[in-house]
């Protein structure tokens, strides 16, 4: 496969049961760095809050913090889909999520834009579609809504709450989403979504089911600031260059040997 991807390529690499290997990135090095080793998809994740500015949790980042790192990126990289975050209270009606997203795509040079939740987002996810923006879906463990979680921690673990991210992930397949995010789930929840749904579904937390993973890399390069996820692994350990460490990723992901 050569070219910059698409959701396209990474549709057909579900279809035929190929892995896809994403991670994030913030900065035109590192971009380049994961574009090499062969990453599929490339997160601008408003998880820069914490591995870049030092902020307890994402709610701090602002469209501006997203479209600058956004723009870094996509002048790193050459092949990896560049998929955006939209932050914090970024897309609370059509028209602000809509706004949001042409910046991300204008100023930060963003493929496709991620948001999270369901309920009445769908219908910001069918607007956005309807004006020819890519949508990523995020479902499960929602960072964003840290302050009303209470604390970080496995969701869909009961019938009802599992049946509830079964139902608005097909709703956003429904309303055009292209991609989706499962995070930090039962596997079974998440094999079950993946199976269930015809767009790749991309787990982080989730099993190894998903059609593709996706880690923070400062998790995986062993450099992150203060909480790791259990579900992460530190690559480095193992490997002598930041090169070597994401290829490694990569290939374990290719070869479902991670998670």
């Amino acid at each position: 496969m050569s070219g910059q991807l698409s959701h396209i390529d990474l549709l057909d690499m579900k279809n035929r049961g190929e892995k896809i290997a994403c991670l994030t990135a913030y900065d035109a090095s590192f971009s380049a760095i994961l574009d090499n080793a062969g990453v599929d998809l490339i997160m601008v994740g408003d998880s820069l809050g914490s591995v870049i500015q030092g902020n307890p949790n994402t709610v701090h980042v602002t469209l501006e913090n997203m479209a600058y790192h956004s723009r870094c990126v996509a002048l790193g990289r050459q092949r990896a889909l560049l998929v955006t975050d939209m932050p914090f209270m970024s897309y609370t009606t059509v028209e602000q999520a809509l706004s949001s997203a042409t910046r991300l795509m204008q100023q930060g040079y963003s493929q496709m834009v991620k948001l999270e939740g369901a309920g009445h987002r769908i219908d910001i996810v069918k607007s956005l579609v309807d004006h020819g923006i890519p949508v990523c879906g995020h479902l499960g463990l929602l960072p964003q809504s840290i302050h009303q979680l209470g604390r970080y921690a496995k969701q869909g673990k009961d019938q009802d709450s599992a049946r509830t991210i079964i139902d608005d992930a097909i709703a956003l397949q429904q309303a055009g989403a292209a991609l989706l995010v499962l995070e930090c789930i039962p596997s079974e929840l998440a094999q079950t979504i993946t199976e269930q749904l015809s767009i790749p579904v991309i787990g982080i937390g989730a099993g190894v089911d998903c059609d593709g993973q996706v880690l923070v890399l400062y998790d995986v390069l062993g450099i992150s600031k203060g909480y790791i996820p259990a579900f992460s692994r530190n690559f480095m350990t193992t490997s002598d260059s930041i090169q070597s460490a994401v290829e490694s990723y990569v290939q374990a992901v290719k070869d479902r040997q991670f998670p």
